[in-house]
């Protein structure tokens, strides 16, 4: 402790900062002191409180540059008159949007895209929920279940292209699906999966769904080895069997991870692109076009920049619903 001023200055680990620092006692008349000790408190005080913005300033700046603003600018090439190709386009208010949603390929397009999803998290959420089961159940070989969790993630592994090149491959009519559906007598004759306007769609969802479920299977996984074993083991106790542990323990634990998993999912499946792209292009005649492919292209085939920025903000509306839904969830599990 040291004079200054006829003040007393002494560090204080609980005074001001609450960290230690220098605290000011003395005269209280001294009204220049005092001044510059409300100065003092009120500096600490405003650094305090943006010291963690500067810490997300880098990531604020980088979501602003790469999201927010072309965001901004595809909303305002959706009010104009044919962008980029115009030289001087105009403002045309929503008769872009009108002209989209009076498309008929749209509206087949948005078919298409809410049965993609809706079947896609349905099977991802059985086919993982069924697999992470097995994978916790004891009376598997620890052995055995190493090698299946090493199989059952493979299809995470690989690159949308690279699903697209095998499921290509495998279900080409001289493929070996085609090729083993006619040995066992399943199909009389080779089948163009990706090429028939019958069985496209359904062949599409199905390699979404063997590309998707190991997420499911992961999380769903992590949750069941979560739940404590004294709840199965007093169940037992009282004499329930298997299938009601199952349902009364096993389900209400995992309804959270699976709504929470269910609603991303949703989200993403929307949004396909590469998948579609490379297997069939949303051929053939529009029958497995979605919303990324229609919208892709508008603006890269036909080159109308403005509803294909139309289309896009509706896509992202469509997204957003879903996510406030999951946002309120996460408020609600929290």
């Amino acid at each position: 402790m040291h004079r200054r001023n006829g003040w007393k200055l002494f560090n204080n680990q609980d005074f001001i900062t609450g960290r230690g620092g220098i605290s000011v006692t003395g005269d209280p008349s001294s009204g220049g002191n005092m001044l510059l000790f409300n100065k003092f408190c009120l500096s600490n005080k405003i650094k305090n409180r943006t010291r963690p913005y500067l810490f997300l300033a880098p990531a604020i700046v980088l979501l602003t540059l790469l999201m927010l603003y072309p965001i901004l600018v595809v909303i305002k090439y959706s009010v104009m008159d044919n962008v980029i190709m115009n030289k001087n386009p105009q403002f045309v208010g929503l008769s872009n949007y009108k002209q989209v949603l009076s498309d008929g390929i749209f509206r087949l397009s948005l078919g298409n895209t809410l049965y993609f999803a809706i079947m896609s998290v349905i099977f991802h959420m059985a086919v993982g929920l069924i697999f992470a089961l097995l994978l916790d159940a004891k009376v598997v070989n620890p052995i055995v279940k190493s090698m299946m969790r090493v199989i059952y993630i493979l299809p995470w592994v690989f690159t949308a292209t690279i699903i697209a090149i095998i499921w290509r491959l495998l279900l080409d009519p001289s493929g070996v699906v085609n090729y083993v559906s006619g040995v066992l007598h399943i199909t009389e004759k080779n089948i163009p999966w990706f090429s028939s306007t019958k069985f496209a769609l359904h062949a599409l969802t199905f390699v979404n769904i063997w590309a998707g479920y190991p997420f499911y299977m992961v999380s769903i996984l992590a949750g069941l080895q979560g739940i404590p074993k004294d709840y199965y083991e007093a169940a037992t106790i009282d004499g329930a069997n298997d299938i009601q542990q199952f349902w009364h323990i096993t389900i209400p634990h995992l309804i959270p991870i699976i709504v929470s998993i269910a609603m991303l999912d949703f989200i993403w499946t929307m949004q396909v692109h590469p998948l579609v792209w490379m297997t069939t292009g949303g051929g053939p005649v529009h029958v497995t076009e979605v919303l990324s492919t229609y919208t892709y292209k508008l603006a890269f085939s036909t080159y109308k920049f403005s509803p294909a920025s139309a289309s896009g903000v509706i896509i992202l509306i469509l997204s957003m619903c879903v996510a406030i839904f999951y946002i309120r969830n996460q408020k609600a599990r929290d």
